[in-house]
């Protein structure tokens, strides 16, 4: 493989056009060809980046001798496929979120990437944030304490999926920033929601998860709410943290607050319980693009021959969340058990 790594992007719908702006600037990278099955799109290609070939087939493009790495970015249906495809030819992958339609789909991409020393890597975007890479700093060296409790809300007024429900549409980002920065997986699932549009799927939908000791997560996601809310809460025993996406600046806020609990001299039994509040500051992040961010570790992955960030277990780990809360909520709330995997916080990740 030359020094630099050549990718071929497969779908040029809502996120494709980011991911070839940023792969297309990406130093040690070129974007050599692009597909899409609608001429349409295909045109809009042609008119920004003259220079990059197109074509309607995915084959085509798989095949390709000068095409180092596929980015797929299609309806999540045709993930498995067109990864396992690329695969096969060669290519490294990188799978715009969730990774696949089943945990089982997923599992033969890792297996199948592993068998030929082939770079797998998953688009959760959020991860390269400078505000979630400070949440998985400051948990990691203990700033926060104890883990008590991950909640969060991302509601909006549409876009209504068809082929999805809204856990797999927007409770995916959440489960992403989850895994990463928890370092921990959840042994359980509850979730309850409903559809109000026919023929369509869950518009609104509460996760719940459940995991060893004392921890909690909470995921509430809904395309039906009158105001945009990009809002996760993370509570320790020494500090708690709001993570607010659509703040310009200070996306990070870390309060020095809580409660102590110190047993009665009067009865061991009782606990008395004290509030400590203290001063709230926002750290210093950066504001990379996160794709930037990204698309710059997938080309350092291919060339180097290390693991990502988010690699396959990592997508792995959120399609069985999905696929468990699906379950779940298809019997009103009913209480799924999630498949033990290797925990997402190792150090070697830090």
């Amino acid at each position: 493989m030359s020094s630099v790594v050549r990718v071929g992007v497969i779908g040029y719908g809502y996120w494709g056009p980011n991911l070839v702006r940023n792969f297309a600037e990406c130093p040690g990278a070129a974007v050599g060809a692009v597909c899409d099955a609608r001429p349409e799109r295909l045109a809009l290609v042609q008119r920004r980046y003259p220079a990059v070939e197109v074509t309607t087939s995915a084959e085509e493009l798989v095949s390709r001798a000068d095409i180092d790495a596929v980015i797929v970015a299609t309806p999540v249906d045709r993930h498995f496929e067109l990864a396992l495809a690329a695969l096969r030819a060669g290519k490294h992958v990188l799978i715009e979120k969730p990774m696949t339609s089943t945990s089982t789909q997923a599992r033969r991409l890792i297996d199948e990437a592993a068998s030929r020393g082939l770079t797998l890597m998953v688009d959760h975007t959020f991860v390269y944030t400078g505000a979630v890479r400070k949440m998985r700093e400051m948990t990691a060296a203990g700033e926060l304490g104890d883990i008590y409790y991950y909640d969060s809300v991302r509601i909006n007024l549409g876009l209504f999926q068809h082929d999805v429900n809204v856990l797999w549409d927007l409770a995916v980002h959440d489960l992403a920033i989850m895994d990463y920065v928890l370092g921990q997986t959840p042994v359980s699932v509850s979730a309850t929601g409903l559809a109000h549009v026919a023929a369509r799927p869950e518009n609104i939908a509460y996760m719940t998860m459940f995991f060893p000791g004392s921890l909690i997560a909470h995921v509430h996601v809904n395309w039906l709410s009158p105001v945009k809310i990009r809002r996760t809460l993370l509570g320790g025993s020494r500090r708690m943290v709001m993570f607010d996406d659509l703040e310009a600046s200070e996306k990070i806020k870390v309060y020095d607050r809580g409660i102590s609990l110190n047993p009665s001299p009067e009865n061991v039994y009782q606990m008395l319980v004290g509030y400590r509040t203290g001063d709230m500051y926002a750290p210093q992040i950066p504001l990379s693009e996160a794709l930037s961010v990204e698309a710059a570790h997938f080309v350092a992955c291919v060339s180097q021959g290390t693991r990502p960030l988010t690699d396959g277990e990592a997508g792995l780990r959120v399609v069985q969340l999905l696929e468990a809360a699906t379950e779940s909520m298809a019997h009103q709330g009913r209480l799924v058990n999630v498949g033990r995997l290797v925990n997402a916080g190792s150090l070697e990740h830090t």
